[in-house]
């Protein structure tokens, strides 16, 4: 794989997703239509995902491309792969609350390499360097000029005194019980792959979720906070969460700093 031409286009594309993404988020008004597992999808889900596919199979024709909006045609897949989430935090962008993200990622043997979550609406960018490093880019987002790019990295946590993000629209009791088991100083609660990325930058040390997420969900956040020094784990067992499943669905996992003790489920 060429690194290099890969960040390359899954920024630019990234960019030009959140354009389309943000043009219809303006609007008055925007149709909310479910889906077969009565999630919500919008013309934003589908105009993103129109542009990244594209723009993916002709840059790379011969990596398998999985897209959430197009999971139902997809069957097995290689040992290397595109995953694309386009429009990560659906209700998010519904409810006009600016957590959602464009998310872009490379997956190769079981673990995504490379990634980019870009927040159009909060005007953040983090991505995988060719060389695997995680940055975040600054500036006016140009998409034949790349910002001011600095490297991330995760915390040195203090366990006495932890900083944990949540999910914004799927907190239950069971992830509380499972916050409870720690010492925070600060929670907050962060909608779509941000959570991931509040990770990488040190901005929180630990994001537990007990809750469905499929691949596409989590795997470029993932990528990130891999870049940035940090980790994804299951949740039962604490080992790497790994990606190729059959069903793209993800087990129950802890992202977090590698300082972090973590508590058994």
């Amino acid at each position: 794989m060429d690194y290099e031409k890969l960040v390359s286009v899954m920024r630019k594309l990234s960019l030009e997703a959140g354009d389309a993404i943000m043009e219809i988020y303006g609007r008055d008004d925007f149709d909310v239509k479910a889906k077969s597992d009565d999630s919500p999808v919008t013309a934003a889900d589908e105009a993103a995902d129109a542009i990244i596919s594209a723009g993916l199979r002709a840059a790379f024709p011969d990596v398998m491309l999985v897209t959430e909006e197009q999971s139902a045609t997809h069957e097995a897949k290689g040992d290397t792969f595109l995953i694309v989430d386009p429009l990560d935090g659906t209700k998010e962008f519904i409810h006009r609350r600016g957590d959602f993200t464009v998310n872009i990622a490379l997956v190769e043997g079981g673990r995504p390499t490379r990634g980019v979550v870009y927040a159009p609406a909060k005007s953040r960018m983090f991505f995988t360097q060719a060389d695997g490093q995680s940055v975040e880019e600054t500036g006016e987002f140009s998409k034949d000029q790349v910002g001011t790019l600095t490297p991330i990295s995760v915390s040195d946590a203090d366990n006495s005194a932890l900083l944990i993000v949540a999910s914004k629209s799927h907190r239950d009791q069971a992830t509380d019980d499972y916050i409870g088991k720690y010492a925070a100083a600060d929670m907050k609660s962060a909608g779509s792959s941000l959570k991931f990325c509040l990770v990488a930058t040190g901005e929180a040390d630990i994001y537990p979720r007990l809750g469905r997420t499929m691949e596409w969900d989590t795997a470029a956040g993932h990528a990130v906070l891999l870049g940035a020094g940090g980790d994804v784990v299951r949740f039962d067992d604490h080992t790497p969460l790994t990606y190729g499943k059959a069903d793209f669905a993800n087990p129950f996992f802890i992202a977090h700093a590698p300082s972090v003790a973590l508590k058994p489920a």
